[in-house]
């Protein structure tokens, strides 16, 4: 049965550590990741919160980033492809040995932040012994299995849940509208720019993982 799990890494043992490291206001999002051979990964990243300039010094003195190359710089985001080459063995083995699904994985305060979607329960047993036996840290905070419904599979961060909440509590998806997005925005004191992106990779996330996961005539581009 397959299975969802939503785990937490520690910083240093993840990829981009340096860079956490050296820029606080820094967040990353990878958007989608390859397993390009044995001990490389090939992950498209969102940064945001930083200056490029800074970025880019940090990026390369990251001893995790072999190559980083920027594709699009949308308003303050800017989306890059990376290879990934140390301290990603417990992604290394779930991507290679457990034929894992990376649905979400983004830096917090704490580390970075999985949600997995694994083949089945085996899987992800076999990946949290994986990790104990290399002295590698897995926090396993939820287990969802596909079958038992959607519970498990919106995806939110709980920034994109809180706000998307609100916005409905306050009329925003309402027809027709109870409150604009700058009304909101002063609301939450959040800015505008920020609200709308949140809401966007929210809505996106909802979309992705209540639609679009296991339906077999949806095409990835």
């Amino acid at each position: 049965m397959a299975t969802i799990g939503e785990i937490y890494l520690p910083a240093d043992e993840f990829a981009l550590y340096h860079t956490l490291e050296a820029l606080d206001t820094v967040q990353f999002e990878v958007e989608r990741m390859v397993a390009h051979e044995q001990g490389h990964l090939m992950p498209y990243v969102w940064a945001s919160g930083v200056d490029r300039e800074e970025l880019e010094d940090a990026l390369e003195e990251d001893s995790s980033v072999a190559e980083c190359e920027l594709l699009a710089e949308p308003e303050e985001d800017y989306l890059y492809r990376m290879d990934w080459v140390e301290s990603i063995e417990t992604l290394v083995h779930i991507l290679t040995e457990e034929e894992g699904t990376i649905l979400v994985a983004e830096s917090t305060e704490r580390g970075w932040f999985l949600r997995i979607l694994f083949p089945d329960r085996e899987s992800l047993s076999t990946t949290y012994d994986f990790c104990r036996e290399n002295g590698l840290s897995i926090d396993v905070q939820r287990i969802y299995n596909i079958d038992d419904g959607r519970q498990g599979r919106f995806g939110l961060s709980a920034d994109q849940e809180d706000t998307i909440a609100a916005a409905y509590e306050h009329g925003y998806y309402s027809v027709p509208r109870g409150t604009s997005l700058t009304e909101l925005a002063e609301e939450l004191g959040v800015s505008h720019q920020a609200l709308s992106e949140r809401l966007r990779r929210g809505h996106q996330r909802l979309v992705e993982n209540t639609v679009v996961i296991g339906r077999d005539d949806v095409s990835e581009e």
